[in-house]
């Protein structure tokens, strides 16, 4: 028998060090990473490698039964199980079965309108990162008996010590227990899990199948990175299908009804009780006996058959296929058919993307590609069944949920008509999706900083029609991002706001007081908002006209600053755009990164205010979820650098995060602050010309007392009701269109710019002290350069005049234009380092037009 592991490791030289189960327990395959190149492929997980459903359970039972043992019955009788999605559901649940009387929930990446979060965590390593605990059951967690957390492998153990650390500021508890099938930490994070435990003053124990290390050769990153690019198929290519006995022909799936027990949760996603269980087994003979006969229906040889036989009279091979996070209902399915005596495999669908080689020497030996088909909140995107085809099946039980049996999943590049490429006989079985609160169940309140969390409006809609409960304790532990749709236009997978709603809050005052209360110290400007400018049909057709012009340029210096950060920053950067003008850049960024490398960035918006700082808040989330090394900031643009100096002061001030570099991202810097940039040229960036509505209809950030409380993320709007004018993705769509036409000269780009010396010579700064000592206004704060900081004055400030470089061309054309509109005078010059510079006015009182203040002629 040929390891599943010899292709890499003769190619890469990674070796498997420790028990001698190991090898049979674990092979290697390759992944587009930017930390970690190989992947360990468990053969007893049921998720990568179809494998005898006797063998998965039983796996995840022993170990429960070790956890019962090591615990004691009393111990037992209280304790807890959470797994882990995708991977580790149905292990988790296995482990939860053997402790016999314990509740369990796992984690997911779907949430679900009407029920709040309890809790949230991400997982750096993961392709996926954003994990939601959501039981039915507030106080599932809140108990103090141990807390036993279940994933598939113990690699660096971050996951589960952030879990842990989150989980018990808000329920401390004794005793903790980690299960996992194989353990692969090296000595030093070993020795992290035991001071961790002595910080908080808890046991924790581990309990694993077994455990080792994986030696990595130097250079194994970049080698394994070679291999994968060299061996990935070519776009649109398929394996060829092969089935046992030569059956090719494609026929159309049977569905089957299982008359799944009423009540009984689908899974584990909003808990799973020892009742559910026991009604779940009273209900398996029967549901087993509708899908041996469907089954029986189209193979030979399965009970019930009577046609043609398979070669040498062998048994039907079937394949029970499960679902991403649906793993245990297919996996009990799956044991009671191969109870009843027929060949049966067991494995899963993934969102996981992994390098396919039809070598026996290599875990992934065949890939199905096919659309997601659950309307995931990250948006659409690849999924993936490996080792299926070619595996010699004559019959496949496609197992999903309700959530997940939509047209994708029917269409002619769905799953099924994959599967019916490979397999003769496909059926579908579906479980209904539970929905917490839908036969009399209450749906948990979100326990969250702020006064508005980021489920608000569909919690209102729950909480009438069931009514509200006691919330545990409110938590210390700070809120999980928001995300679209719920909280802006963007996609969810594109940033995730360190924000708290308040959209229901009234923020916004005409621009003429704001600029008065402002001016005499009554008001800071991040106490309230500016009235959204409506853009007229003239100024949009500009704005359009503009992104038309200026796509590719933007596009090239995306590519550039892009390409910078990951030459120049080791692993796997984390971009955090300063709210909100950064925002539209950070995504872009984030899409060249996924486009031109595969690689799928973390991505928050948080906010910073001038003279206040960065969200605190935000930061110390950011550094509880990722290493702050690792985080970048991003900005739309430098002006005279105001931002820039506010950053690196908030940085430098406090101790407490000494870890993150001040250096920010911009897409332009014209005015020489930051060494790392798309351009330093000073040109339009169309989402510069609008407010919300090219910023995902996210509002300027908020700092107000009586809003934002000393452990609350600073306040944002979301301008729902301005969706019909919104062209936030529109905008980033048209950019990315030209992503391939500019990535050679990027490429070439790049390479002479970190050649040079890009040192800041905060040429904007003097220009901008100049230029307010020349007009007499005496406040650099009123001087604002740059187009984008121009347009920012005509359209939330009151401003006095604009400065404009004699001869700017189509860059200006909608400055002239706003400037028209509010009466303000351009003054075109010839000494200005920038396209233009907008004066807010230096002593505004309503009415007043000239620097004195003292005019009267109204505007």
């Amino acid at each position: 028998m040929v390891w599943t592991g010899t292709w890499v490791a003769e190619r890469l030289g990674v070796e498997l060090i420790g028990d001698e189960e190991l090898p049979a327990l674990l092979g290697l395959a390759l992944r587009r990473n930017p930390k970690r190149a190989h992947l360990l492929v468990s053969s007893v997980l049921g998720k990568h490698v179809p494998q005898h459903p006797s063998v998965v359970y039983g796996s995840g039972l022993g170990l429960g039964l070790r956890v019962r043992e090591l615990l004691g019955a009393e111990e037992a009788g209280r304790a807890v199980v959470l797994g882990y999605a995708e991977t580790a559901t149905a292990l988790g649940h296995a482990v939860a079965d053997g402790l016999g009387t314990a509740p369990y929930l796992h984690s997911t990446r779907r949430p679900v309108p009407g029920v709040a979060t309890a809790g949230g965590f991400e997982e750096s390593h993961s392709h996926a990162t954003s994990h939601l605990l959501l039981p039915e059951d507030p106080e599932l967690l809140a108990g103090e008996g141990p807390l036993v957390l279940v994933d598939d492998e113990f690699s660096t153990g971050n996951t589960v010590l952030n879990t842990i650390r989150g989980l018990h500021e808000r329920y401390p508890r004794e005793r903790y227990v980690v299960v996992a099938l194989v353990d692969m930490r090296g000595p030093a994070d070993r020795d992290r899990l035991t001071a961790f435990a002595a910080e908080i003053g808890a046991r924790v124990d581990l309990l694993t199948l077994a455990a080792g290390t994986v030696g990595l050769p130097e250079g194994v990153l970049e080698k394994g990175q070679e291999l994968v690019a060299r061996h990935e198929p070519a776009p649109g290519a398929a394996p060829v299908p092969r089935t046992r006995g030569g059956f090719t022909a494609v026929a159309a799936p049977v569905r089957v009804g299982l008359d799944w027990p009423a009540g009984v949760p689908d899974g584990g996603r909003h808990g799973f009780t020892p009742d559910h269980r026991a009604r779940l087994e009273a209900a398996l003979p029967a549901m087993t006996g509708a899908l041996t006969e469907a089954l029986a229906a189209g193979t030979e040889g399965a009970p019930g058959a009577a046609s043609r036989d398979l070669p040498g009279g062998a048994r039907p091979r079937v394949l029970v296929l499960g679902f991403e996070e649906l793993m245990y209902a297919p996996l009990r399915l799956a044991g009671a058919l191969e109870d009843a005596g027929l060949d049966v495999r067991y494995s899963t669908t993934t969102r996981s993307p992994v390098l396919a080689v039809d070598d026996p020497g290599y875990a992934i030996r065949t890939r199905l590609v096919f659309p997601a088909h659950d309307d995931p909140a990250d948006g659409p995107g690849e999924r993936y069944a490996y080792n299926v085809a070619g595996g010699g099946y004559d019959a496949v039980v496609a197992v999903v949920d309700s959530t997940a049996d939509t047209p994708a999943l029917h269409a002619p590049e769905g799953l099924l008509a994959q599967l019916a490429v490979h397999i003769p006989h496909v059926v579908l079985a579906v479980v209904p999706s539970y929905a917490p609160g839908a036969a009399g169940a209450v749906a948990a309140p979100a326990v969250a900083a702020g006064p508005r969390a980021p489920e608000a409006t569909e919690e209102a809609e729950a909480t009438e029609a069931f009514g509200t409960i006691e919330a545990p304790e409110r938590s210390s532990m700070l809120p999980e991002p928001l995300r679209g749709p719920a909280f802006s236009s963007y996609a969810p997978e594109e940033v995730g706001w360190l924000l708290q709603d308040l959209s229901d809050v009234e923020l916004e005052a005409p621009t003429e007081e704001r600029e008065e209360a402002i001016q005499r110290g009554g008001a800071h400007y991040a106490e309230s908002l500016p009235v959204e400018y409506q853009p007229s049909d003239r100024y949009q057709e500009l704005y359009r006209s503009a992104l038309e012009s200026s796509a590719a340029r933007i596009a090239h210096a995306v590519g550039v600053v892009t390409e910078t950060v990951l030459a120049e920053r080791s692993g796997r950067p984390v971009l955090v755009s300063l709210a909100r003008a950064g925002t539209p850049v950070g995504v872009l960024m984030r899409r060249w990164a996924h486009r031109r490398h595969g690689l799928d960035l973390p991505h928050y918006a948080v906010s910073i205010v001038r003279g206040r700082g960065i969200d605190a808040n935000a930061l110390r989330w950011l550094a509880a979820h990722h290493d702050p090394a690792d985080v970048v900031f991003v900005d739309g643009w430098t002006g005279k650098g105001a931002i820039t100096r506010e950053l690196a002061a908030a940085l430098r001030e406090s101790e407490e995060f000494a870890g993150f570099d001040p250096e920010i991202a911009v897409l332009a810097d014209p005015g020489s602050c930051v060494r790392t940039y798309g351009t330093r040229e000073d040109f339009l960036i169309p989402s510069a010309c609008l407010n919300s509505t090219v910023s995902g209809l996210i509002s300027r950030t908020v700092l107000r007392s009586d809003l934002v409380g000393p452990d609350d993320f600073h306040g944002a709007k979301f301008y729902r009701d301005l969706a019909g004018a919104d062209v936030s993705v529109a905008f980033l769509d048209a950019v990315e269109a030209r992503f391939d036409e500019v990535a050679d000269t990027v490429d070439t780009d790049v390479k002479e710019l970190l050649a040079t010396d890009r040192t800041p010579t905060w040429e904007g700064w003097a220009a901008v002290e100049r230029i307010s000592e020349e007009q007499g206004i005496h406040d650099v704060n009123l001087v604002k350069p740059g187009v984008g900081e121009t347009t920012r004055v005509l359209l939330r400030r009151v401003p006095w005049k604009i400065l404009a470089r004699r001869g700017a061309g189509a860059d200006l054309a909608h400055v002239r234009l706003l400037a028209e509109q509010r009466g303000v005078p351009v003054e075109e010059v010839d000494d200005l380092p920038y396209t233009c510079v907008g004066l807010i006015h230096p002593q505004y009182t309503r009415g007043a037009t000239g620097a004195d203040g003292k005019a009267v002629v109204s505007r």
